[in-house]
């Protein structure tokens, strides 16, 4: 029996005045796949990251995510989304330590739970005894590893990621796609933009999206 898609977009058309951000884009999203969404700076990605989030009503269409009518049910599904934001989301006058407690507590967890998860948090980012630095003083690379972890600190079943790696060095880049590769095999579904076509190529299947048109839809080697 085939799975029900995660996230379906029908007819999604967003509109700021006179101005169409995105245009009566279609597209499905696949339990379990790294699914990539690919443009330049401007395209319209992130606006859609935002309306399949319930933080921005759509001017016309639908987003269905985990099932729900986005536009009724936000608040039910964003305890089972994972959201790390094109801009760095974590408080760099606070530590390491800190950061992942403040979230572990935001997300609900319990204290033994929530402790247990920062544990694996810094040992999978990688920031075994940098616990105590300052997030603010740690490298580019190692911030959105750590943004990263503390986006799926309450184990999402679906996880959006809004061009994490712009602006990181491509040594980073690489180990933060090995942690995206260990997720998906966990069975998180990733839906993750970017402009970096080495990395969409690493996707399972892509959209692309140009001046809010969607252009191209399907695997790489199909787009091609």
């Amino acid at each position: 029996m085939t799975e029900k898609p995660i996230v379906v977009v029908e007819n999604l058309t967003k509109k700021f005045g006179d101005f169409t951000a995105v245009n009566n884009i279609s597209f499905a999203v696949q339990p379990g796949e790294i699914f990539g969404f690919l443009g330049p700076n401007g395209s319209g990605k992130t606006t859609t990251i935002r309306m399949a989030l319930g933080l921005l009503p759509a001017t016309s269409g639908t987003v269905y995510t985990l099932g729900e009518d986005v536009s009724k049910a936000a608040r039910k599904i964003r305890p089972r989304i994972g959201y790390m934001s094109q801009r760095f989301s974590l408080y760099n006058d606070l530590t390491v330590l800190e950061n992942l407690h403040f979230y572990g507590k935001a997300y609900g967890l319990e204290n033994d739970v929530r402790d247990e998860r920062i544990r694996n948090a810094i040992k999978t980012a990688g920031l075994e005894g940098r616990e105590k630095t300052l997030t603010g003083d740690l490298a580019g690379g190692w911030r959105q590893r750590l943004a990263l972890n503390a986006a799926i600190l309450h184990r999402p079943e679906l996880l959006f990621l809004d061009e994490p790696t712009a602006g990181v060095d491509p040594v980073s880049r690489r180990a933060f796609w090995d942690l995206l590769y260990q997720l998906a095999a966990d069975g998180v579904t990733i839906f993750v933009t970017t402009h970096y076509m080495d990395e969409a190529e690493q996707c399972q299947r892509l959209a692309f999206i140009q001046r809010g048109n969607l252009i191209a839809y399907g695997a790489p080697e199909q787009i091609k």
